[in-house]
């Protein structure tokens, strides 16, 4: 790969998770302390709109972009389009016509994620060398939009964090322009008889049979209950108990994300499969309980720590996962296995969490917009307790990863 392709490639990798990550991370927070005045049902209703996005976006991938058009150029065009939708979000009053918008924009946003990998991939002649190196500009596009919340102390008066939704419309409408100058990645299906199954993914099915990927594939959707707890509600925690900048500081746990994520190979050497999920499960076990127990004060370190376990709570289950699913699938029906267990976890099981994690918040607020945040992490804490013991009875598969040279 060129150098030219790669700066091309590492900024649309950058520009995708910025405009994402600039108002995700204090929607909550934005939602329920700023002008809407939404419930912690509300909120997890908004936060709901990513797994409908994701639940939504194989069909836009595999019926349009696989057979139809470019990739760049869907991408460009769903970013121009959604530009228009961020705008009239950040001009909203009413939780109503928010979540409305909202609804739309994720379903465009989320096809998006599969595009820059597309993209990205249709470029590289090795990919299992050259794609991490792409692919983390897109944490830093994360980190960045966070840094820019703390730095610009947004969070101190909510209401103001529209804004954030103001700043995505800009920047995406100026990356859609540019996604037209992008490689050119033609769509891979284009005048090939593929059958409606084959579109939508159902021939990945077949890899539920394996007894242990059946396991893997119902502990993935269950383990998601709990894990929406922490993107729906850990910012307007942070912010509750008295962190300073905590958009900024909650960056630690993508720096974290991204050395784990190069530090993998090293710990697919040493662990089998079993163990990898296991500690990525207890991983989540141990954040819920720092942030149940930590405050602002005297007991920060646990609030720290807690974000910092990110790169292993992710990493460990979700990136095992993936690889986990690849090589049980085979290389026929691999990218629709893929989708299939990105459905049901990032679709599926979070959908569900973020709805519980609202009703359990609403179960849990005090005066004056208050919460007892002892007991709302509690809940997902013991959640993924019992998970973790269902799956260490159940799933018996015990080979390690496979690292192919």
């Amino acid at each position: 790969m060129n150098t030219t392709v790669r700066i091309k490639l590492s900024a649309m990798m950058f520009f995708n998770f910025f405009v994402w990550g600039i108002w995700f991370v204090t929607m909550g927070t934005y939602l329920t302390k700023g002008g809407i005045m939404a419930s912690g049902t509300q909120t997890g209703l908004a936060y709901g709109t990513q797994c409908l996005g994701a639940i939504i976006a194989p069909f836009i991938v595999g019926m349009i972009a696989d057979k139809f058009f470019a990739a760049q150029k869907i991408l460009g065009v769903l970013h121009l389009v959604g530009a228009i939708i961020l705008y009239l979000i950040s001009i909203q009053t009413d939780f109503d016509s928010f979540y409305s918008l909202l609804l739309v924009y994720m379903i465009l946003f989320m096809p998006t994620l599969a595009l820059v990998n597309s993209i990205s991939l249709n470029q590289m002649t090795n990919a299992e060398k050259e794609f991490a190196s792409i692919r983390v500009w897109g944490t830093i596009g994360w980190i960045a939009a966070s840094l820019i919340i703390g730095w610009m102390a947004w969070e101190s008066s909510p209401e103001s964090l529209n804004i954030t939704f103001l700043i995505s419309a800009i920047v995406s409408a100026g990356f859609g322009v540019y996604c037209f100058f992008l490689p050119n990645t033609p769509p891979p299906k284009a005048g090939k008889k593929v059958s409606f199954s084959e579109t939508i993914g159902l021939d990945a099915l077949k890899v539920l049979a394996d007894k242990n990927y059946l396991i893997f594939f119902i502990a993935s959707i269950l383990i998601c209950i709990p894990l929406a707890f922490y993107y729906g509600q850990a910012n307007q925690f942070l912010n509750e108990v008295g962190m300073q900048s905590a958009a900024a500081k909650m960056t630690i746990g993508q720096m974290s994300e991204t050395l784990f994520l190069f530090l993998m190979p090293l710990f697919f050497l040493r662990f089998g499969i079993k163990q990898m999920l296991l500690i990525g499960m207890l991983a989540w076990v141990l954040r819920y309980l720092l942030f149940a127990y930590g405050d602002a004060e005297s007991n920060i370190w646990m609030l720290y720590v807690a974000i910092a376990l990110h790169g292993i709570c992710y990493d460990f289950f979700f990136v095992t996962g993936q690889i986990y699913t690849d090589q049980k699938a085979g290389k026929e029906s691999r990218s629709s296995a893929q989708g299939l267990i990105t459905l049901a976890t990032y679709g599926v099981g979070m959908y569900i969490g973020f709805y519980v994690a609202g009703l359990i918040v609403d179960q849990n607020s005090m005066e004056a917009g208050m919460h007892n945040w002892n007991k709302i992490w509690i809940f997902p804490c013991l959640f993924a307790i019992g998970i973790s013991l269902l799956f260490f009875v159940f799933f018996k598969e015990k080979h390690k990863i496979k690292i192919e040279e």
